[in-house]
């Protein structure tokens, strides 16, 4: 998936089985998956917020005679479903074989995003069995500079300082989220210790009303066996 310079690590996670993927590097990041007919692969992306993300895919279809994956047929489509943390649906729409989808990001955290193909044709086709290529670039990694350099008219110099900018920026919000999620971790840590508190404190009452009763139930028993 996308590197560290999207946001860190990358957890991938398949339906129904376990996909752990993490690949960085410095230019562009890629990956290929095998998905089923009915099959749905989800990947995890840690953004910062207000950071647009662009997702460029390429189907293959296994052929069974040849042992081979071939270009997929114009009726097979992708449908492409983005979720923010809190569960909020960024995107969904339906695709080609081949696409590209691009979304911004406006919460910070862990956004899910899902492929799955809309064909049930596949079946046709050696039980169904595509491969997907995958690149996701993020931040200023977005951004296409030749064409903004054509549009804008912008210089060798006025274009790398515009890099320079868009990576500065980029930077910024990263920090921002790390401050984020420190001042989550410090919120949770606080909430556990009080918790772990009130559970001592409680822990401790609660021995000392059986101590009571305890010794209260001694008394009575003495007394009535009149040892005391």
């Amino acid at each position: 998936l996308v590197g560290r310079c999207l946001g860190g690590w990358r957890r991938a996670m398949g339906q129904p089985a376990l996909l752990l993927l993490a690949l960085c590097a410095a230019g562009a990041n890629g990956l290929y998956f095998h998905i089923g007919e009915t099959e749905k692969r989800c990947f995890i992306e840690e953004i910062p917020d207000e950071t647009m993300v662009i997702g460029n895919y390429r189907t293959q279809m296994w052929d069974k005679q040849k042992e081979v994956f071939l270009p997929s047929t114009p009726g097979l489509g992708m449908h492409v479903e983005v979720k923010d943390p809190e569960g909020k649906v960024v995107l969904s729409r339906q695709y080609g074989s081949e696409g590209r989808f691009t979304f911004t990001s406006h919460t910070p955290g862990d956004h899910q995003i899902c492929l799955h193909s809309n064909s049930t044709k596949m079946s046709l086709f050696a039980g169904g069995r595509l491969r997907v290529h995958l690149d996701i670039q993020g931040g200023e990694h977005a951004n296409n500079y030749p064409e903004i350099a054509a549009k804008d008219k912008l210089t060798e110099l006025q274009l790398r300082a515009r890099q320079l900018l868009d990576q500065v920026e980029q930077i910024q919000k990263e920090q921002d989220y790390q401050r984020y999620r420190e001042e989550r971790f410090r919120l949770t840590s606080e909430s556990t210790n009080q918790r772990v508190l009130w559970w001592s404190i409680a822990q401790t009452v609660i021995l000392i009303l059986t101590g009571i009763w305890q010794m209260r139930h001694l008394k009575s028993f003495f007394e009535a066996k009149k040892l005391v």
